[in-house]
């Protein structure tokens, strides 16, 4: 066991004494963050794969099978501020290697399931509750503890991390279900959650204080604090406080849009979509990986833009962008790839989740402290927006035989997220969720 002593002897090592210039262990631990969430991206690739071999397999309809990634989408969000609460009171490494091994479990028994509600049990509620607890809340919680400065970029990194993880699995698990059946690819999901425990555990630190460092950036040392008790009461009181903001509400607003056109619309219903129009799923699933790569680079340069520009503006030029990349995405379907439809890729990567670092910073400008909790809830809007649009539009391809109606209302629904971006009030304050009021 190590004592504290052992503890600042790797701080000082870390750090070279006053004379070293080796880089920063803040670096390192953004590095565990980062190759974590990409590990367990893996069963955030899979939902779109799975819809119609469940389908042609049992027979359950996209709407049922949509209704499953929407409860997974769902606790993914409300799990997320109840998780940042957590990981004040027992530890970032604890909680993140739990809900690696829940996410694991879930993700293992689908291969026995043969009924629906088995489907929202496994991937509804389990791989829900598992993703929900290491979601954006957890880049959020690592970034403020251990960086003063360069927030914004790491907030971009860390947020393209799940990309990152997209475009390494996307292509290995359409293969794997193409030509091994979906069982296999969802044994690959749960190994993949679990080969990343260890790392965590071994490598990762709770706070710069644990080495005896101050937060990269940071002028004097930050002490670490006292373990939170009462996490569940905490969250629901950094909520009742904020939720009585405008500026909380139009932060949630928007995102939820961000999640409605992303998780629950492109993520989801891209590849089923395509494959409507005759593109193999191997094809589609490709394209969907692009969008990775290019969500890399545009969220890693929107956190070097939220760094020296007005987050509200960014996002509003964000929002508007994507709206109108779906309005002409209905035109760009067909059984092969042509240039547009790579247009279309690489435009809608770069707009990815580039609206995470502008929407972290202005929920740290408006709600210091309690910012990493206040961003949990608003990611828990950005997933129910997600949840929404994965059940409907399922329900809405059942109906109507296509998914042209859910492009354009997403299109809509992002103009007017644009609009919500520029309405927001910039009003800085020091600490505390209830001092910002909109």
């Amino acid at each position: 066991m190590k004592t504290e002593d052992s503890e600042l002897a790797v701080g000082r090592e870390a750090t070279g004494g006053e004379t070293s210039r080796r880089v920063h262990r803040a670096w390192f631990v953004a590095v565990v963050t980062f190759v974590t969430i990409v590990g367990a991206a893996a069963f955030r690739s899979l939902p779109g794969l799975l819809i119609d071999p469940l389908h042609q397999e049992f027979g359950w309809s996209r709407g049922t099978i949509g209704a499953a990634v929407s409860l997974n989408l769902a606790l993914y969000g409300l799990t997320a501020p109840f998780a940042a609460a957590l990981m004040d009171r027992f530890g970032i490494r604890r909680v993140v290697a739990v809900a690696l091994t829940v996410i694991a479990v879930g993700a293992g028994a689908t291969v026995w399931m043969d009924s629906a509600w088995q489907l929202l049990l496994c991937w509804g509620l389990l791989v829900g509750l598992g993703s929900g607890s290491m979601a954006l809340a957890f880049a959020a919680t690592v970034t403020d503890r251990w960086f003063t400065a360069r927030r914004g970029l790491v907030t971009g990194i860390l947020t393209a991390a799940s990309a990152s993880g997209q475009l390494i699995f996307l292509p290995v698990l359409s293969w794997i279900v193409e030509t091994h059946d979906w069982r296999p690819a969802a044994v690959t999901v749960a190994l993949a959650a679990l080969a990343v425990v260890p790392f965590v555990w071994l490598l990762l630190r709770d706070h710069p204080a644990d080495v005896g460092l101050k937060p990269y950036g940071a002028t004097e040392f930050v002490p670490k604090p006292p373990p939170a008790k009462g996490a569940a009461r905490r969250a629901v009181t950094v909520l009742a406080t904020a939720s009585r903001t405008g500026t909380f509400w139009l932060l949630a607003g928007t995102f939820a849009i961000c999640g409605a056109s992303t998780n629950g619309l492109i993520q989801t219903h891209f590849v089923p979509a395509a494959h409507d129009h005759g593109m193999p799923i191997t094809a589609a699933a490709s394209l969907l990986a692009v969008i990775g790569v290019f969500d890399v680079v545009g969220t890693i340069a929107s956190g070097w833009f939220t760094d020296r520009l007005e987050p509200r503006r960014l996002l509003a030029v964000y929002y508007a962008l994507r709206g109108i990349s779906l309005l002409f995405l209905p035109m760009l379907l067909a059984p092969s790839v042509h240039p547009p439809m790579l247009f279309f890729i690489v435009f809608y990567g770069l707009d990815w989740v580039a609206t995470v670092p502008p929407t972290v910073a202005l929920c740290r400008e408006q709600f210091g402290d309690d910012s990493a909790i206040v961003f949990g809830w608003v990611l828990a809007s950005h997933q129910l927006g997600a949840a929404v649009v994965a059940f409907l539009g399922g329900l809405a391809r059942d109906v109507f035989g296509s998914y042209d109606l859910v492009w354009y209302a997403s299109g809509a629904l992002c103009a007017a997220a644009a609009l919500m971006a520029l309405v927001i009030r910039r009003r800085p304050v020091a600490s505390g969720a209830g001092a910002a009021v909109a």
